[in-house]
């Protein structure tokens, strides 16, 4: 078997490891878990972000009362991610394989240091052949530092892990030029940047998931720009994970071609930090132009119109044009306090150096 990638990331949603009736599908974990297994025996370091918390502790409990959105979700995943990581653990385990718990939240990803103690943690982990087993930390986590669901989580582990391939397991083959109840409609099978897929996508919600096909297409769309590949696949297919790393075989799914220009390693973490964002710089049309221009270009003072909000040095701050509309992000290089100082004035230092800014 001739490999297509030695490092990803995997995403399986609580559609692939949730049956009709909302309990856990340990057929259909053990299934994944063979393959994952196969994988990391020939070498493949993956890091496995899985939904199934909230399924394993309501299979569990069987609460019927009705509950707050939030307290059902932690109370749930208290009980059920114990279960879960179980049920993993005793899994590989016969495979003669060690797992790791990682439980995570937002807040995590806010500050550089947080982020990189998080990426060394998981780098321990992947160096010493264990497996890490991610997922939110829902019995702390409210609903405004929520992740969007579990493929919010899984675009930013690819990204801050430098995966080579993200591959987020779902309950249908990938997107469809239709409905895909139609049995006339096809999977797209490849997206390059800036195609535009946007009337192929439905807005619903997946059943058991807090995300749908419109979430996963925002993150495939940002990591594959950062250079990585992003495959949307079945996980309910047999084999789906030794099909789609076998370079000979030809698996059903949507892929979105990643981007031949590399991203470093900040602006990476700049591009998933838009809601940790203190404050906002706006910014004059010349500046905008400048900035949405081919060169790369840093922000200087005199684009700047006006600073919103209060922050530090090395913040995350929005960048937002004349009519409002959000450009990007960046880290900034002086407080608040002081970029309003230095409003419109030439011959200064720039407000966000070229490679500490995000451009959507």
């Amino acid at each position: 078997m001739s490999l297509r990638f030695k490092r990803i990331a995997v995403k399986i949603g609580s559609n692939v490891l949730t049956r009709a009736d909302g309990t856990l599908d340990i057929t259909r974990m053990s299934a994944l878990v063979d393959q994952i297994a196969a994988l990391h025996k020939k070498g493949v370091e993956i890091v496995l972000i899985s939904s199934g918390a909230v399924a394993s502790g309501r299979s569990l409990l069987g609460i019927t009362k009705k509950m707050d959105v939030v307290d059902q979700r932690q109370l749930f995943s208290a009980v059920g991610q114990a279960k879960l990581i179980n049920h993993y653990w005793d899994l590989f385990r016969d495979h003669g394989i060690t797992v790791g718990q990682v439980l995570t939240m937002k807040e995590n990803f806010s500050s550089r240091r947080h982020y990189l103690n998080q990426r060394n943690c998981m780098q321990v982990m992947l160096d010493n052949h264990v497996i890490p087993v991610v997922n939110e930390n829902d019995t702390v986590s409210v609903s405004e530092l929520m992740f969007t669901d579990n493929d919010e989580l899984s675009g930013l582990i690819a990204s801050m892990m430098d995966m080579e391939a993200l591959i987020i397991l779902s309950n249908i083959d990938g997107i469809y030029n239709g409905s895909p109840a139609d049995p006339t409609t096809k999977v797209i099978r490849e997206i390059h940047k800036g195609q535009d897929v946007s009337d192929f996508i439905q807005s619903s919600k997946s059943s058991f998931g807090r995300g749908g096909m419109a979430t996963k297409t925002t993150i495939a769309r940002k990591i594959a720009d950062e250079g990585i590949e992003v495959y949307i696949a079945n996980g309910k297919k047999d084999n789906i994970l030794l099909g789609l790393l076998d370079k000979k075989d030809e698996i059903i799914c949507t892929h979105f071609v990643a981007s031949r220009e590399g991203v470093s390693s900040v602006k990476k973490w700049i591009a998933h930090s838009h809601g940790f964002a203190k404050g906002e710089i706006h910014v004059n049309e010349n500046a905008a132009k400048a900035l949405c221009g081919e060169k790369a270009v840093s922000l200087l003072p005199v684009g700047a119109v006006r600073i919103e909000g209060e922050f530090e040095k090395d913040d995350i701050v929005k960048i937002i044009g004349e009519e409002g509309q959000s450009l990007g992000v960046g880290k900034v290089q002086y407080d608040s306090q002081k970029a309003r100082e230095l409003l419109g004035r030439k011959n200064q230092k720039p407000l966000i150096h070229c490679d500490y800014l995000y451009l959507e």
